[in-house]
């Protein structure tokens, strides 16, 4: 099929339909209304299931409820959604369900603006829920990259049996692109024969699904269960793109939105004749550390640059283990830094002496 010219929110929505998934539900809030407007429309055509339910906090249950009877689930929300969303995200970890949730990323703290923003960061990668827990959080750059991954998410949440979050700024939810949404992916679903289905008699037995265990030592016992999962996930899916970096001396770390800018920047650069390159995360968890120890020896310098107040920079800080000099750039509330902006930074960094 020819690429078609579909707003980001949108083709996620379609994405995730031809991804498998089996029902929606949600509440509405800016800038990802878009997504759930287009699912209202097509999952019934599909035979799929649609609700717009009262809260976040009633979605993100009725998808634990979906999922614990094997259904492939996604939720969509942005920012402060996501955070209402925090308990029932924890309680899907805890009780091993998986699902997919899109994260439409507006400025804040607390209501803040509809504007873009990369500072949900710390909420994406930590997770704001209790205990220890972990989510497959990806942050594509492009609309045809969130739909490859967004098809694909529902396949990743299955094997590893735990929420995968996709984290997109507001800017990429509203642009409109050309997208090739009939790109072949694995659509072998596996059979859940853990799952809550009515079929027990079936089985000889009935699943359970719950994350209470009032024995310290059970609860211990599942924690580590679930850290095997965890580690299985940094050994086998850390995703980054290296760009230019075989002769940079300075490499740019950015993901999302701040990469499309960062290509611009460094373009520039290379006019000027600096020779700057950039690592650009596509899992923000696992964080691909993987990247910075495939770079070459003559990057001396990194700069990250993002949407929010050095947020990722810690996560630089600790791949990068002090092996190269870090700088930070960032612009937050909302507000995206242009690529002459980002330049300058880089040019100051270079004309100071930073870089030989």
């Amino acid at each position: 099929m020819a690429k078609v010219l579909m707003k980001g929110n949108e083709a996620m929505a379609l994405a995730a339909i031809k991804g498998g998934c089996d029902a929606f539900f949600g509440y509405p809030i800016t800038p990802q209304n878009e997504l759930p407007e287009y699912l209202s429309y097509h999952m019934q055509e599909h035979g799929k299931i649609f609700v717009q339910a009262e809260s976040e906090v009633a979605a993100i249950n009725m998808v634990y409820g979906a999922a614990g009877a094997g259904a492939r689930v996604l939720t969509s929300s942005s920012s402060p959604g996501i955070a209402l969303k925090q308990e029932g995200i924890s309680y899907m970890a805890g009780s091993e369900l998986p699902a997919v949730i899109i994260n439409v990323m507006r400025g804040g703290p607390g209501l803040g603006s509809i504007q873009p923003s990369q500072a949900d960061y710390n909420q994406v990668t930590r997770g704001g829920g209790n205990g220890d827990y972990h989510l497959l959080a990806y942050a594509p750059e492009s609309i045809q990259e969130a739909v490859d991954i967004i098809k694909d998410a529902f396949r990743v949440a299955d094997k590893y049996r735990n929420p995968v979050m996709v984290a997109i700024d507001g800017l990429i939810g509203q642009m409109m692109e050309p997208v090739d949404l009939d790109k072949p992916i694995d659509l072998d679903l596996q059979s859940k024969p853990w799952a809550a289905d009515g079929h027990g008699a079936k089985r000889g037995k009935n699943n359970k699904i719950l994350s209470l265990f009032l024995d310290t030592k059970d609860l211990e016992t599942h924690n580590l269960k679930l850290k095997v999962k965890y580690d299985q996930m940094v050994s086998e899916e850390q995703r980054y793109e290296l760009v230019q970096t075989d002769d940079a001396e300075l490499v740019i770390v950015a993901y999302g939105s701040m990469a499309r800018i960062a290509r611009s920047a460094i373009a520039m650069a290379r006019q000027k004749g600096y020779r700057v390159g950039m690592l650009r995360p596509i899992t923000l968890w696992p964080y691909p550390v993987q990247g910075f120890e495939a770079l070459a020896s003559n990057v001396t310098h990194l700069l990250t640059a993002e949407m929010s107040l050095g947020q990722m920079h810690q996560d630089v800080l600790i791949a990068n283990e002090g092996q190269r000099q870090t700088h930070w750039f960032g612009r937050t509330g909302g507000v995206v830094p242009s690529a002459d902006e980002l330049f300058d930074v880089i040019e100051n960094i270079i004309l100071k002496g930073g870089v030989a």
